[in-house]
């Protein structure tokens, strides 16, 4: 896109395309993009769901595949409220990407927790790896939480504006 200055010396936008088509065809895509996330996420909670039929033990492997692939199936609902939102706000929101970052995070640290609960037959730098992974992961939490709380006071101070 480029931009001529009109007579009043306003900055008027002029592409090949008209605005509107471009804008049309993204919300499109936006649209489709959203249907697919629902579709994953619905493939997704009955796969999880037959799985957590099958597993044997139930507990703890089972219990710990279920909290796993929930966790999982709330990331992809939260990425769809993303899409969704840039369809009302018309930007995509920074908070709800921190917030997936966050879930993402305490889903790997119940993981990495799980499976060194689980195999007690861990060497020392299997077992060494495993706590550094869950001990970075934390400091991601601890850092994505600071960046939402960040995030929160400059829309508060936005709008005392």
């Amino acid at each position: 896109m480029s931009k001529n200055i009109n007579k009043e010396d306003k900055e008027v936008e002029t592409s090949i395309i008209p605005v509107k088509y471009v804008d049309l065809v993204e919300d499109l895509f936006h649209a489709a993009l959203a249907v697919a996330l629902f579709i994953i996420g619905l493939f997704a909670f009955f796969f999880s769901i037959k799985r957590l039929v099958e597993t044997a033990p139930f507990f703890p492997n089972g219990m710990i595949q279920g909290v796993n692939d929930i966790l999982f199936i709330v990331i992809i609902l939260e990425i769809l409220r993303t899409v969704i939102s840039r369809f009302t706000d018309g930007v995509y929101q920074l908070d709800k990407f921190l917030i997936i970052g966050v879930i993402a995070a305490v889903r790997h640290i119940l993981t990495v927790g799980a499976s060194v609960t689980l195999e007690s037959g861990k060497s020392d730098t299997a077992f060494e790896r495993a706590m550094y992974e869950m001990g970075l992961n934390a400091l991601i939490v601890v850092a994505l939480v600071f960046a939402i709380f960040l995030s929160k006071q400059a829309h508060r101070n936005k709008k005392r504006e």
